[in-house]
């Protein structure tokens, strides 16, 4: 199999590099098989990075989550650390890898878009925005060089800027200031970045976060402002959040354009399987939502016939695993009909299961992706997947 390999050095402060790579590249669409190397370890793209807000990947252990579900690098997220634990406990544990006992990549948020969520509890100013804490209604402020502080005492391994998630929708007049607020905070954390060391021995990373809501010179003019500060790699922010799904994608493939080729490429909160497949195909290397574990917790689980919701009486004596295409821990071990007791019987098993069956079905996707890219059938793959999933999706109604 014919594969080619570019390999991109970027230059950090005191010769620190960051290794980013380029395995293949599909014809048929703009996806792209690559990897990147931190201080904890090497991540094969497409990825998706599981979701621990706070520290923990809800309902699974970091074992399970290296040996059962095979994840390369999670999230976490610095307004949510910030709050609790605090920077101070996180320092004194020598950082979040040894906090939480996770010896891979971690990527942090900057709290950008939880503190967007806190709405009538937040003020925007020109330096960084001021919020109440959702826990005790406390004061707090966040300013960019705020934000490069509290992710230097995380410690994590990939970095965000401080940045505004735009709503949807929302006017132009809008979307520009905030557009352009975002730019002045991206020099702002470039400038703090750059002034700063990391504390606990290993490289960190930052990247820029692309803004502009759904208006396309304006997503073109926060790529080009953030290009010029010269970026570890570029997010794609403010979608997923309402946009009509055609929409986002044709957003993402326009931006796209304007990332350059040797830096990674992140869609924040992104989303379901075929939203990933599409977003892959558009050019993005990195991904991550809530979604799977989310719907675990509810009972809702993905399969190669499309989602199941495990409270259905029609699992009731069904012993076949919950999905036979699935080689997970649960699908190996156990029935559809002891999965529905559980969530029936409200049981904490039912909890963990399911999210180690969604999170692999989410990392296996990835996998699989990038598989089809290095030998070269990709889209014709990724077309039948989503057509297979748009008439298998599972209809019935909960009883």
């Amino acid at each position: 199999m014919f594969r080619f390999s570019i390999i991109f050095r970027i230059k950090f402060k005191k010769s620190i590099l960051l290794q980013f790579s380029l395995d293949h590249k599909d014809k048929n669409s703009k996806a792209r098989a690559g990897k990147f190397i931190t201080g904890h370890g090497e991540v094969q793209t497409p990825i998706f990075m599981p979701v621990g807000t706070q520290g923990t990947v809800k309902a699974v252990t970091e074992r399970i989550l290296k040996e059962e579900i095979k994840a390369q690098i999670v999230l976490s997220n610095t307004y949510h650390l910030y709050l609790r634990p605090g920077t101070h406990i996180l320092e004194e544990a020598g950082g979040l890898h040894r906090f939480m006992n996770w010896d891979r990549p971690i990527l942090t948020d900057s709290g950008g878009f939880q503190v967007y969520s806190l709405s009538d509890l937040r003020k925007l100013k020109p330096d960084g925005v001021e919020f109440r804490s959702h826990l005790d209604g406390s004061s707090h402020f966040f300013s960019p060089k705020k934000v490069i502080e509290i992710e230097r005492s995380i410690g994590s391994d990939i970095m965000m800027p401080l940045d505004e998630c735009t709503p949807y929708p929302c006017d132009y007049e809008y979307a520009k200031r905030s557009k352009d607020l975002t730019s002045e905070w991206a020099a702002l954390n470039k400038k703090a970045f750059d002034e700063t060391e990391p504390l606990y021995g290993h490289p960190q990373y930052l990247f820029g976060i692309i803004q502009g809501s759904v208006y396309k010179d304006l997503r073109e003019e926060s790529a080009r402002d953030l290009i010029k500060l010269d970026f570890d790699g570029y997010s794609i922010g403010g979608l997923a959040v309402g946009e009509p799904t055609e929409s986002m994608y044709d957003l993402v493939n326009f931006t796209t354009d304007f990332i350059p080729e040797n830096k990674p490429r992140y869609l924040m909160g992104v989303g379901r399987p075929e939203n990933i497949l599409e977003a892959i195909a558009r050019g993005v290397d990195m991904f991550d939502c809530v979604m799977p574990t989310r719907n675990a917790r509810n009972a809702y689980l993905f399969t190669s016939a499309g989602i199941v919701s495990m409270r259905n009486a029609a699992y009731k004596d069904d012993f076949a695993p919950l999905d036979q295409k699935c080689g997970c821990y649960t699908c190996r071990n156990f029935s559809r009909a002891y999965l529905r007791h559980l969530f029936n019987a409200k049981e904490i098993l039912a909890l963990e299961l399911a999210t180690i069956h969604n999170l692999t079905f989410y990392l296996d996707l990835v996998r699989e992706a990038r598989n089809r890219i290095l030998d070269g059938s990709f889209t014709e793959w990724k077309n039948e997947y989503t057509k297979i999933i748009s008439i298998n999706v599972q209809t019935k109604e909960e009883q």
